[in-house]
């Protein structure tokens, strides 16, 4: 694979996983979408299907890492750095453009959430720009559609689940997931990933929202920072780090114990 290839790759794939799985949010918490209130299940394989589907896509091209974590165990595994950049660089833009894909897609339901006086008058939506107590502060109303928050703000609890989630996630990656060249997801792999990001939103996604991608999760929130959304609230960037970091801990860790059990 060239680098041009991967970086063209890593950002299509990317961008349809942030299209489908940020517009399965979209569809279920926005007003006036025919999904509204569908629920955690929808969201959990809705996410996973949007896996599926960017990895057949891209798996040629890049190999579909579509994910820092899952790049950095691969290069941890290998011990080659070099097309790490051009990895995340992709990534990231790809994050980025398939949020600005899903305010595109869902312009009128944001339009119609964000100017409802019901929904912008909740205090539980209020934005998280000021003080905030660590167990009930929440961000704006519709940055769940962009990025992850947690349910109870609590700093070790968050880390630690992402970190937990993204080592169940670069595991079976680095274990099953592989295709024949070692660099990337291949057709099966594809689909055992794709069902174990499932797995891990129904039994692990319930506190933070399960980013286990740093991409994922920074990209469409500097995407939500930048969108002229009315009402929109806070960005959280306070919380942003713990999605970039917990991520990148447990694939440096889920490949330490690849390294030691299995090669």
């Amino acid at each position: 694979m060239s680098n041009s290839d991967i970086f063209i790759g890593e950002i299509i794939g990317t961008a349809v996983l942030i299209l489908l799985g940020g517009g399965v949010v979209a569809a279920v918490v926005l007003k006036r979408s025919k999904a509204q209130n569908a629920g955690w299940l929808a969201i959990t394989f809705g996410w996973g299907f949007a896996v599926l589907t960017a990895v057949y896509m891209t798996g040629a091209l890049s190999g579909a890492h579509l994910n820092p974590a899952v790049t950095l165990g691969i290069a941890i595994k290998d011990n080659d750095w070099g097309t790490v950049p051009v990895y995340i660089a992709g990534q990231l833009l790809g994050a980025m453009i398939g949020a600005a894909l899903v305010w595109i897609a869902y312009y009128g339901q944001f339009q119609a959430h964000l100017t409802d006086p019901e929904i912008v008058g909740d205090p539980a939506d209020k934005a998280i720009e000021g003080p905030h107590d660590e167990t009930t502060a929440k961000a704006g109303p519709v940055l769940g559609v962009f990025s992850t928050g947690p349910e109870i703000r609590n700093v070790w609890q968050n880390l630690a689940t992402e970190i937990l989630g993204t080592i169940v996630l670069v595991l079976a990656v680095l274990t099953q997931g592989l295709n024949d060249s070692g660099k990337g997801l291949g057709p099966l792999g594809g689909l055992m990933v794709a069902l174990v990001v499932v797995a891990i939103g129904l039994s692990l996604g319930g506190p933070t929202g399960y980013a286990i991608n740093p991409a994922r999760d920074l990209g469409p929130r500097i995407v939500h920072a930048l969108l002229p959304l009315p009402n929109k609230g806070g960005s959280d960037w306070s919380y942003a780090w713990i999605p970039v970091a917990g991520p990148l801990i447990g694939a440096a860790v889920a490949a330490g114990i690849y390294n030691i059990a299995f090669a």
